[in-house]
């Protein structure tokens, strides 16, 4: 990746100048520091930035409420009542799903619970729930609660770790594990990118293992999702969660979303947590006059209530540029800058920090995740005092994540230099 990159200013001014992106940065509101100069933000991971089309789609929802209340079901702008069904072709587009498979819903958490209860099915030997070490609290709190549920010990977690010496999972040993002990895991649980190295599992290759072994499989995609390029159902993925609120700039609390492939979303006998907006729209409202739950097929079918409109309508902006720009063009920015980044703290003369993120473009997201012992916690506040906003996780690692919609090459060199100079190589 570090081939024809240079290390001169007018290099990274001639990649923007030149970048087929560009006009996504002119959508997004940028914060500003104390001078009134945009920050460079470099947060998307945690936060994303808001789309300027935010505030005219909630200012439509709250028009629509005002004028016409409980009428805005069915009369407004764009009918609440079916609010969510606009969101399903963008979503299927944004994860490599069809539009029945996908639906906006709820939270990450409470999705992976949903689906907890209908895809964990431990039968015999076969009751094993495979996460990766270091997984996202979240995630492992679910998994461990959901086992605790349903009367099922600790020791049905199985655990796939990194090599004695090494902060990161291969995928042949994830392959391996799949292969020696695939009898007992009735399902597979990793995130996709993980959150605090930054690694982007090989998800195509893990499903296939998983699939060969008879076993589910599940991706937390919170930090995959409008990051990377994915494909879940032509690799059959059994299913997958996210979040709306890093990458895909959806705001705090946006609603979650989630995929279950045809072949689930077709099987009306699946145990699930009910609620009436999962029920079939013809019977929906039937109500005391049909008190059984019968499941409309898709994903739909794992809905619970209605859908949060002003939870979802900056999310209905967001996916409009990811529409516009298309994952694929997304990804080759995203490739190029945090090639850019490493190969600028690479150089000689380059600040003194290691790096934890995998240095294969194909490996990583957007997101590097950087080293500096002792100091990274100061670090991240001294940035922070020049415009830079970077995050830091415990003990030791500054996140920093250049996102392509409104990241710029300069914005990449301009850090490098001030990491530079408050961390030289020495």
């Amino acid at each position: 990746m570090t081939a024809g990159f240079l290390a001169e200013e007018s290099w990274a001014l001639a990649q923007d100048r030149d970048d087929p992106l560009r006009w996504g940065r002119a959508e997004f509101e940028l914060p500003l520091g104390a001078g009134g100069q945009p920050l460079v933000y470099f947060c998307g991971n945690s936060l994303g930035l808001m789309p300027r089309a935010a505030r005219t789609q909630l200012e439509a929802e709250l028009s629509d409420w005002a004028r016409l209340g409980v009428e805005a079901h069915f009369a407004g702008q764009t009918p609440w009542y079916s609010y969510s069904e606009g969101l399903r072709a963008p979503l299927g587009r944004l994860v490599g799903a069809k539009p029945h498979e996908v639906v906006a819903m709820n939270s990450l958490t409470i999705n992976l619970h949903l689906m907890l209860t209908s895809l964990y099915r431990p039968q015999g030997p076969r009751r094993k729930i495979l996460i990766e070490e270091a997984a996202f609290p979240s995630d492992a709190y679910a998994v461990m609660s959901h086992l605790e549920s349903r009367g099922i010990g600790s020791d049905a977690v199985l655990v796939a770790r990194p090599r004695v010496g090494e902060r990161l999972l291969r995928t042949e040993d994830i392959e391996a594990l799949l292969r020696e002990r695939g009898a007992e895991i009735a399902l597979v649980w990793l995130g996709g990118v993980h959150y605090y190295t930054g690694q982007l599992l090989d998800l195509r290759r893990i499903a296939g293992a998983a699939r060969a072994a008879g076993c589910i499989v599940g991706y937390d995609l919170a930090h995959a999702a409008g990051n990377v390029v994915l494909q879940l159902h032509d690799w059959e993925v059994d299913f997958a969660v996210w979040c709306s609120y890093k990458y895909l700039n959806a705001g705090p609390g946006a609603v979650g979303g989630c995929y279950v492939h045809e072949r689930h979303g077709r099987d009306r006998t699946l145990p699930r947590l009910a609620g009436w907006w999962g029920n079939d729209p013809d019977t929906r409202f039937q109500m005391q006059s049909l008190p059984r739950f019968i499941p409309v097929e898709g994903a739909d079918g794992w809905q619970v209530s209605n859908p949060p409109i002003f939870a979802m309508a900056p999310l209905r902006a967001s996916l409009a540029l990811f529409d516009r720009a298309g994952m694929v063009a997304l990804r080759s920015k995203s490739e190029r800058l945090t090639g850019y980044l490493e190969f600028l703290l690479a150089r000689p003369g380059g600040a003194a920090v290691g790096l934890l993120t995998p240095r294969e473009p194909s490996a990583r997201g957007c997101q590097l995740s950087l080293l500096a012992r002792g100091k990274a916690e100061a670090l991240v506040g001294a940035l922070r005092e020049r415009g830079f906003v970077t995050d830091f996780r415990e003990p030791d690692v500054i996140r920093v994540a250049p996102t392509p919609l409104y990241n710029t090459f300069h914005e990449v060199w301009r850090f490098a230099v001030a990491l530079g100079e408050l961390l030289p190589a020495g």
